[in-house]
This record gives structure tokens, sequence and C-alpha cells, in this order.
């Protein structure tokens, strides 16, 4: 499985992309540590929301990020303009760039990037974008006129505009712009960077995945939709319950994730260590509903089946996915098409696949959850821990082999599939792998 200009019976795929370096910013801890400690050990991130904006809401649960310090993480002017997603954005870049061996703050002072900075990129992935920005100016126009409606909206305010901030700080003048599809945002923003590498448009890309709804406008607007677990205000912890007989919907969190890629020869040029390789990627459109998914996943598996493809590898051979990291948002819905789209695509080993849904902890991060289980996904190739999936209590799908109470120690893992689908019919699914692996390039 070497990299470079090594011969591939894909056409057109000449590199092999690895993952150096991981940062997050979540409500089950602020840096990758604390998150896969809280998530591996199953501990619920999900408080009750208290705060005077919440009140009268049908819910007012969710996962909020607490303790976060942006102190020196920008310069105050900047800070103050900045929307708090924005903030862990950039402070997961930062840690996904120090654990790949590059100093963001030599970076800031004028440092070289280890890569052609014309051949590093950017991408920002996000369901929604800064919309605290908008709804702030929003309410300073209707209570002071236009004059109160701060510059920061057309600066700062828009999907992208992650990008661009983290292309100026690192001097990466590559592509830098957002990747928007709902809650598969992060997924198919790891994809595109996989292809940009892949193809060789570029040597490096930093994806960041980052959401923040968790406001009053839009817990009212998904609640009004039904699409969140209700009722749960004095248990929040049990309330996101994927794959119980007992869900409700799931549970909105906030917060960033950023992971690293590289060629692999560019990686081995300056001796970083490969955490994971991203081996395929599958993306579809379910063309079925504006929220509902198709009731037998036939876009969700269309893009696991790519994803599996990419990888070269066979849906129904026992070396291949060793595990899976659901979707699993505990809606009753979308529960079942995911497990009916692993069905088509897996046919009788898809039962003895080891599954677990993160979600059950972490709640639902929206377009940055693609990064977070991608994160989740690496430890576990690098631990053999697949994490459980816990409040499933009454599991409704009880002939599938899914993770519950407690962590699997499996041993070794080697190929994890990771999927993420969204409102609107989006879809993709990746597949990470350890970064060595038994066979060579020419058998798979």
């Amino acid at each position: 499985m070497s990299g470079g200009s090594a011969p591939n019976s894909r056409p057109g795929i000449d590199r092999r992309v690895v993952v150096t370096g991981l940062g997050a910013v979540t409500p089950s801890g602020l840096d990758v540590p604390a998150l896969w400690d809280a998530v591996v050990s199953g501990r619920s991130a999900i408080t009750t929301l208290d705060e005077p904006e919440f009140q009268g809401l049908a819910v007012r649960i969710g996962g909020r990020i607490r303790g976060f310090d942006a102190t020196g993480i920008v310069d105050p002017p900047l800070r103050r303009r900045l929307s708090p997603l924005q903030l862990w954005a950039i402070a997961a870049a930062d840690q996904a760039l120090a654990q790949a061996g590059v100093d963001p703050a030599a970076l800031r002072a004028g440092a070289a990037l280890p890569w052609d900075p014309a051949r590093t990129a950017v991408l920002a992935a996000t369901g929604s974008g800064p919309v605290d920005q908008m709804q702030a100016a929003t309410r300073a126009l209707d209570a002071r006129g236009p004059r109160a409606v701060p510059l920061s909206v057309v600066v700062h305010g828009a999907p992208d505009a992650a990008a661009a901030l983290l292309s100026e700080r690192y001097g990466a003048r590559g592509t830098a712009h957002g990747v928007t599809a709902t809650c598969a945002s992060s997924a198919i923003a790891l994809g595109d960077a996989l292809r940009r590498i892949r193809h060789g448009y570029a040597d490096a890309v930093l994806v960041v995945g980052m959401e923040d709804c968790l406001n009053a406008v839009n817990l009212a607007a998904n609640a009004n939709l039904r699409a969140l677990a209700g009722g749960y205000e004095t248990d929040p912890a049990a309330a996101s319950r994927p794959f119980d007989r007992g869900r409700r919907g799931f549970v909105m969190s906030q917060g960033a994730a950023a992971l690293l890629l590289e060629a692999e020869d560019a990686a081995r040029e300056r001796r970083a260590e490969p955490l994971a390789v991203l081996a395929g990627f599958g993306e579809s459109s379910d063309a079925h509903h504006p929220t509902a998914p198709h009731p037998r996943g036939r876009g969700a598996a269309q893009a696991v089946a790519a994803a599996l493809a990419d990888a070269g590898l066979d849906a129904h051979a026992a070396d291949g996915i060793d595990h899976v990291n659901a979707h699993g948002t505990g809606t009753p819905a979308g529960d079942a098409a995911e497990l009916a789209a692993l069905d088509a695509v897996f046919g009788d080993r898809a039962r003895r696949i080891p599954i677990t849904a993160t979600k059950s902890s972490t709640g639902h991060l929206l377009g940055a959850s693609g990064a977070v289980e991608a994160i989740l996904a690496i430890r576990t190739l690098q631990t053999g821990l697949i994490p459980p999936t816990i409040n499933l209590d009454d599991p409704e799908f009880a002939d599938w082999d899914i993770v519950r109470g407690t962590a699997r120690d499996a041993g070794r893992i080697r190929r994890v599939l990771s999927p993420s689908f969204g409102f609107g019919g989006h879809n993709g699914a990746v597949v990470l792998e350890a970064p060595l692996v038994d066979e060579p390039q020419e058998a798979r």
C-alpha cells in the first residue's frame, strides 16, 4: 500500500491520503483526549438549558460547550467580532496542526508551512454557519435602526468565513471555502479533501467542521418540526437514545472539530506520523423529501456502497469493514433507514458488524458531527476500543450487534465506516483505515 506514483488498479487514483492531526472543541471535551475519554466511558454531555433565552421553549436541553477560554487564540479586537463557533474552529485547527508537528504560533509569526502554500487548502464545513451574527444584527436593526448593524455580518457572517480566517492565519494559499450539506457537511468536506489530494490538486488540506445552532430560534424551529427529543429537562443525559424503542428525536449540540489530511508521500517526507488513512468516500442525494430519509435508506446505501468501492473493498468480505460508527441520531425514521441502508449494502454480514452511535453521548453537532465521528473512528482504530451506545435500554433492533452499556475491546480494528446523513437528503460516508494493514495494494 505505497503512496506516490505506485500503480493502482482504480483509474485516476494516484496518492494515498493520511490523517496526521486531530483537534476538537465539543461539549464532551475541549480537546481530543477529553472527548475520547468522555465518549469511550459512556458519559453524556447533554444538560438542561436554564438560561433566560430558552425559557418557554418546548425543548430546553442540549450539548453546550463550557469552560472554553478564547484568550490568546486570537487578538482581542478580532475575538470580539467573531462568533463562538469560529473561535472553536480556530482552536480545533490549532490543535490539529500542533499534533501534526506544525507550530500554529510560528505560522502566525510568519514561519513557512511545511507544504507549498499554494497547494495547502482549508475547508470549513457547517450546516448553518455563524447564525448568531445574523440574529443579533436583525435584533439591532429592529431596535436601533440601520446604523446599528455591525460590519462583521458582511466580513465574518457567512458559512465560509472560517475558511478565510484560517487561510490567512496559517498562510495557506490553496482553495479556502465552505462546504454546506446540513448534517453531512463534514463528511462531504473530508471527501472533497480526499479527492483534492488524491488527484494532485493539493498536498495538504485542513478540514474543520463547526456548528452552533443551540439558540432559541433554531431550537424552536426544530422542536416545531418534531425532530428533537422532548420531555427530558429533568433527565437530559437520558435524552439521546439511538436505536432504542423509546427514542423521540435528536439532541442538538454545538462545537467544532478539525482533521489535517496530507498526501502520504508529503507526510513521509517531513516524517509526520500517520494516525489513519482516509481510504474511501461516497456521497449521494435521497432525492426524496426535505427532512425525512428515504424509508429504505436508498440514498444512504448508495453513499456507503460508493465509499466501499472507492476504498477497494468488498462489502461482503470478512476482511472488509470491522466497525461502523453510525450516524445514529435517535430519530425513529432516521435510525431505521440507516440500518436498512447497511442491510442493503452488507447483506447477511450487516448484523455481525459491531455498530455504535456516539451521538448518544455527544449529542448531534449537526454539520460538525461528521468530523467529530471521524475523529472517534480514528481513536477506535488506534485503541481497538469501540465506544458504547448509551441509553440503549430497550433495543428495537435486537438482532443487530449494537455495542451498548460499556465500551468493547475489539482487539484489532482495521477499517471503520463513518456515515453521515442530513436534511435535504444529503448523504456522505467515509472509510478510515489503520495506517498498516496486511494485504498489499495490488490485492485491494
